[in-house]
């Protein structure tokens, strides 16, 4: 890897917003941490007057149990699914040019080793591909924008 392209890469880690980015090869290892978010751990913290009004009207300590159970139903249903996620950090496109229609849609069924959306990354488009098969339940992710590593795509229901 030459000067030139770890400039670059330098330049592509700074405006995607990742905070860190690290490549291997047989020849070298290189780690670019992003300082851009980094905010300084001193707080300052004054001191409030607490005040307590006389009367302090109160609501009936009823809630409801209803959408407390919708909940965590909700939360066991996405557990039967497996996610895909991005192998490399770029920006995410759903369709191969923006004149086609995207590669996957929610409900459509895959098959391990298709291909479900594209994450470009130095200028090079590569193509991701399925490892399960199964039917797209949700897109996690909007189209053309950018995605770190290991970051959640698609919810699939395994077949």
């Amino acid at each position: 890897m030459d000067i030139k392209e770890v400039q670059n890469l330098i330049k592509f880690v700074a405006k995607s917003g990742v905070s860190e980015v690290k490549i291997e090869d047989k020849d070298f290892k290189l780690t670019i941490k992003n300082k851009s978010d980094y905010v300084p751990t001193t707080q300052v913290v004054a001191p409030v007057a607490a005040t307590v009004p006389a009367a302090i009207p109160q609501a009936p300590a009823t809630a409801p149990v209803a959408p407390v159970a919708e909940t965590s139903k909700n939360e066991t249903d996405d557990s039967k699914y497996i996610t895909i996620k991005a192998p490399i950090i770029g920006t995410f496109y759903r369709k191969p040019a923006p004149d086609k229609p995207p590669y996957v849609e929610v409900g459509d069924s895959i098959n391990e080793g298709e291909v479900v959306c594209i994450i470009e990354a130095m200028k090079l488009f590569n193509e991701i591909e399925s490892e399960i098969s199964g039917k797209i339940v949700k897109v996690l992710v909007e189209d053309a924008t950018p995605v770190e590593f290991d970051q959640p795509l698609f919810l699939v229901e395994p077949i």
